[in-house]
């Protein structure tokens, strides 16, 4: 098995051109590759691109795609913006926090669910909105919560 600082600098010689504008796309391969973004991958993109660490690390955590912790095998992902807040998403949030007990920005122990509250995933008439690995489940109640986080354990074997 490759170890990760190999594969980062896979990632790094696939993208030869020194300027500033890789930055984003080199995030993103970094992420893809390993599900979030290391320390160790900000600080050689970084010097990959002659950049500080800090502008590499402020830049991807300007945007809520990246992520700094590795994710669970199912991503969860609530949406708490206004049309959800106000249909009870706060309700579902502590209803999941419970089942899997994790926290926002969390993994479980084992590794099988992760979990992200965004302030608005764009689908505000179907509230309340929980999407897992890009399956969106929509005007979701807590008894359906607890239906759908069960189906993915069994789905998965645990």
């Amino acid at each position: 098995m490759v170890d990760d600082t190999a594969r980062i600098d896979e990632i790094l010689g696939r993208f030869p051109q020194i300027k500033r504008n890789a930055l984003i796309p080199l995030l993103q391969a970094v992420q893809d590759e390993f599900g979030y973004i290391s320390e160790e991958a900000i600080s050689s993109i970084g010097s990959h691109l002659s950049l500080p660490t800090s502008k590499v690390y402020g830049l991807a955590t300007f945007y809520n795609q990246f992520s700094f912790s590795p994710r669970g095998f199912y991503h969860v992902v609530l949406c708490n913006g206004t049309s959800c807040h106000m249909s009870g998403a706060g309700e579902l949030l502590s209803e999941i926090c419970k089942l899997l007990d994790i926290n926002d920005g969390e993994t479980t122990r084992d590794g099988l669910f992760s979990l992200e509250v965004q302030s608005c995933i764009g689908a505000c008439g179907q509230s309340s909105v929980m999407e897992v690995n890009g399956e969106y489940h929509s005007g979701i109640s807590v008894k359906e919560v607890r239906e759908i986080i069960n189906q993915y354990r069994e789905d998965a074997g645990r």
